[in-house]
Parts: structure tokens; C-alpha cells; sequence
């Protein structure tokens, strides 16, 4: 009688879990197509007619401030388009006077640009052509002015040989370009190789005019840097303006990635697939899993293992802090980016010191007395390594929702 007693008790445990598991999988919606990818496709763009359609559907694989995507094309003519920040996609407690999303125009900038090299065109970019927009940042204000219009116009005959040979063999034009596809934010542990001297001159050359790309990884800098990321982050932990809208940018299941395809998911840190859909599952059945003090307490702990297993940090440092410097930055970072992690390299801002809200004034001090000089602005702050481990690539927006006729 016990060992049929126990024969019964191990088929309902097991029934039980069964059951169990079936409901995770169905209210993460794990058996569901994740068109939230689609756009990390290499032929993607091959769908679409229009050659403007074609490079901005490269564009919204760029990195970008809170994964919010906040861009907005207006299609204008038969070659060109203007570039809006989309009000709609904004984080205004922790990005109040809309810095980030301004220099997240500037990184869709240079991933268009590329892609139009790539497809045969040249991409004429004009920034602000109706003058740049006021330094506040209230939707009606980054609503009031393109940041760009872009004409596309086909590759002139008298390319450089280099390019001529490439477009005639079928190589890339760029070596950027398959960079384009690759995961642009990496937050999980990186080891503790140095980067190459070469590779770091390489990088910092990258500098224009008006942004520099100082690469830091002497023991002093990277203690310090380190230090200032991970009390920013503890500052930024203890608002709760911030943490709440972070909260409700995070997805919690397939469902809402499919829905949404901006904000925040699990993927990036390191998980494993069947980890991120079980913990999906449970978030999605207990959705106080999710709440800003768990949101909070899990930002802490990521920060803090970053800090821990990061080989080197990089400053974009900018001549003051106009709208035009805000977006070149962001074309900078992207070219920054793609460059280093063609050579094998990943990087994830921490840009928490450089944010310009009250709680953070007294990091945003420290930080531009120990690295900006009279006049600079501290654009980003960025960790920068070889990564332990691979992670898959973020949601994105499918190329026909940010754009109007």
C-alpha cells in the first residue's frame, strides 16, 4: 500500500509539474514567432522598394538611449527624408532635458549612412537645416525641428578603386557593415585582457573636430571611473522617478516584446534561453516579481559586476553642449562601437554620472572635474572589453513604424 501511495504521489508531483511548466510556456508566449528580431535579418531591407526604406531599415539596429528607438522619419520628395526625435519614446526622469535622445539621432545617422554606402548611394546629411531646437526637453520642443535631412543620391562613377572593386566582386564596401549586425550592448563579464595599444590609437583617432573618444585603462583610471559608474548607479538605485519608468519600459514576455519591440528585456546579461523563458513565465504569472525594488536591486547588482570585470572604460567628450554636438556624438559612438567591435571588442555605457537630473548633479560634477576640461561636456561613459560570453541581439522596431508619408 506505501509503495503504491508513493508511486501516486511522485504522478501527481509529476502532473503538477507538468502543468506548471505548460503555463509558463504559454503566458510567456515562448512558441511565438519573435518578429522583434526580424530587423537583425541581413536581407531585412531586401523587402522593401524604396532605397530611403532600405538604409533606415539598417538604421534601427543602432544603439540607442534606454532601447526607446525614439526616431521618427518623414519621407519627403523621392530621395530624401527628415529625421524628428519621436516624442512619443522618451524617458523624461532620467533624460529630462532630452540629451540622450538627441545623441541616439546621431547613432541612426551613421548606421544609415553606411548602409547607404553599402547599397550604392551617398547619404548627404544635413544637420538641423531649420536651425536646432532649444536645450529643454519637453516633447513640443524636440518635436519642433528635424534633427537631419538626408538625401540619398546613387554612388558617383569615380569611387575610390577600393570601393569600385568591392561593389564589382560583391565584397563589403565596409568593413562596418556586418558589424551593423551584431548585438550592440554587451552587459555581461569581461575578461581581463588589456586592449591592444594599436587598437587603442586606432580608436581614439576615430576623434573629430568637435567630440573626442579618450580610452581609459591604467589601474588608477579604471578604479576611479569604476567607482564614480557604481555611485551614480546607487544615486540613480534611491530615485524613484527613475526606477518606476524604467519598470514599466520592461517586457516581461514574448507577448510584450512582440507588442511593444522597445524598453528593456532579460536577454543581454548573460542568460541562458531556457532561463530567460522560465523567468518570463514566473514575471509574467507574479508580476511583483517586477517591481521597482526588485528592478532596483537587480540594476544594483548588475552594475556592480560590471564594474567588477571591466578591463577599460572610454570617454565621448564633446566642445560644449549644443544640439549639433549631442548628435555628433552619437555618430561618433557608432562609428566608435562598430570599429571596436570589429576588432573584437564590446562595450556598454554606463552613462549614469553623465545625466543631468537633480539627485545626479553632485556625480555629474565629480565626473566633468575629473575628465572634462572648462566648457566640455561628458557626453558618455562606456566600459569597453572582450566578453566572456556571447548574448543575443535586442528588440526592434519594425523600419515601417517610425516612418511617415
Amino acid at each position: 500500500m506505501a509503495i503504491i501511495t508513493w508511486q501516486n504521489a511522485v504522478i501527481a508531483f509529476a502532473g503538477i509539474l507538468v502543468i506548471g511548466i505548460f503555463a509558463l510556456v504559454i503566458v510567456d508566449g515562448t512558441f511565438l514567432h519573435k518578429q522583434y528580431l526580424e530587423p537583425w535579418a541581413e536581407d531585412y531591407h531586401e523587402q522593401f522598394e524604396d532605397p530611403r526604406v532600405q538604409v533606415l531599415a539598417h538604421g534601427v539596429l543602432s544603439p540607442n538611449s534606454h532601447n526607446l528607438q525614439s526616431w521618427r522619419v518623414v519621407l519627403e520628395g523621392e530621395d530624401s527624408f527628415l529625421l524628428y526625435v519621436d516624442t512619443d519614446r522618451l524617458s523624461p526622469k532620467a533624460d529630462p532635458p532630452g540629451r540622450q535622445a538627441t545623441v541616439s539621432q546621431g547613432t541612426f545617422l551613421e548606421y544609415v549612412r553606411i548602409a547607404a554606402e553599402e547599397l550604392g548611394y551617398e547619404a548627404e546629411i544635413e544637420l538641423f537645416p531649420e536651425g536646432e531646437y532649444g536645450l529643454e526637453g519637453s516633447p513640443e520642443n524636440l518635436d519642433s525641428k528635424p534633427v537631419a535631412r538626408v538625401s540619398l543620391k546613387e554612388a558617383s562613377g569615380d569611387a575610390p578603386e577600393e570601393v569600385r572593386e568591392s561593389r564589382e566582386t560583391g565584397g563589403y564596401i565596409s568593413p562596418l557593415y556586418p558589424v551593423m549586425f551584431l548585438p550592440d550592448t554587451y552587459r555581461v563579464s569581461y575578461r581581463e585582457t588589456k586592449l591592444q595599444q594599436e587598437d587603442i590609437e586606432k580608436l581614439e583617432a576615430l576623434s573629430t573636430e568637435n567630440v573626442t573618444i579618450v580610452v581609459f585603462q591604467e589601474a588608477e583610471d579604471v578604479e576611479k571611473l569604476g567607482d564614480i559608474a557604481l555611485r551614480a548607479a546607487e544615486v540613480e538605485a534611491g530615485n524613484s522617478g527613475v526606477q518606476e519608468e524604467g519598470s514599466e519600459l520592461f517586457r516581461p514576455n514574448e507577448w510584450e516584446k512582440n507588442k511593444f519591440r522597445y524598453g528593456f528585456t532579460m536577454e543581454g546579461q548573460g542568460l541562458s534561453p531556457l532561463k530567460v523563458h522560465v523567468l518570463q513565465g514566473l514575471l509574467s504569472l507574479f508580476p511583483s516579481m517586477n517591481s521597482p525594488e526588485a528592478s532596483r536591486d537587480s540594476f544594483l547588482s548588475q552594475t556592480k559586476t560590471a564594474v567588477e570585470n571591466t578591463p577599460a572604460y572610454a570617454l565621448i567628450i564633446t566642445e560644449g553642449n549644443s544640439r549639433t554636438v549631442q548628435v555628433e556624438s552619437g555618430i561618433l559612438y557608432s562609428r566608435f562601437l562598430l570599429t571596436a567591435s570589429d576588432m573584437g571588442y564590446a562595450m556598454q555605457p554606463l552613462s549614469q554620472a553623465t545625466e543631468e537630473y537633480p539627485e545626479m548633479a553632485g556625480m555629474y560634477k565629480e565626473i566633468h572635474e575629473e575628465y572634462a576640461e572648462e566648457g566640455e561636456t561628458v557626453q558618455m561613459l562606456v566600459r569597453i572589453g572582450v566578453p566572456e560570453k556571447e548574448v543575443p541581439p535586442t528588440m526592434r522596431l519594425d523600419v515601417m513604424d517610425i516612418i511617415e508619408e
